[in-house]
């Protein structure tokens, strides 16, 4: 998944910000209710702890919703981190953790990393 803007002819006319609304964010969410799950905290508790009603949680959980970017082990590492913490009550800042994480997997999936003069565009941070 590309979010930036190096290939006009891909999703020219989505915004890279729906494309994070849209498929990333859900894509993070759906990943850190499925690994508080296996942490053993109850989906009811994970809704709450991500402040996402119980539907969401269950629809992360059924692939219903969040399904439509695969993450990298590296970006997985990251949410099973920040899982363990929120189980742990160590997130002082969820926002933050969970920008850091669509930051990571951004950089990670973005060409325009990588080959800048090739790109019209690119989020920055």
């Amino acid at each position: 998944m590309y979010i930036g803007n190096c290939d006009k002819d891909q999703d020219s006319m989505q915004a890279p910000c729906q494309k994070i609304v849209w498929d990333v964010l859900p894509a993070i969410k759906a990943a850190i209710v499925v690994e508080l799950v296996k942490c053993g905290v109850s989906q009811s508790e994970a809704s709450r702890m991500l402040e996402i009603a119980p539907s969401a949680a269950s629809q992360y959980l059924s692939g219903k919703r969040g399904y439509r970017i695969e993450l990298a082990d590296e970006v997985r590492e990251s949410i099973a981190g920040l899982a363990l913490d929120l189980k742990e009550q160590r997130v002082d800042d969820l926002v933050g953790r969970i920008c850091a994480i669509c930051r990571q997997l951004r950089e990670e999936k973005d060409p325009c990393v990588q080959e800048p003069d090739r790109c019209g565009s690119r989020i920055s941070d």
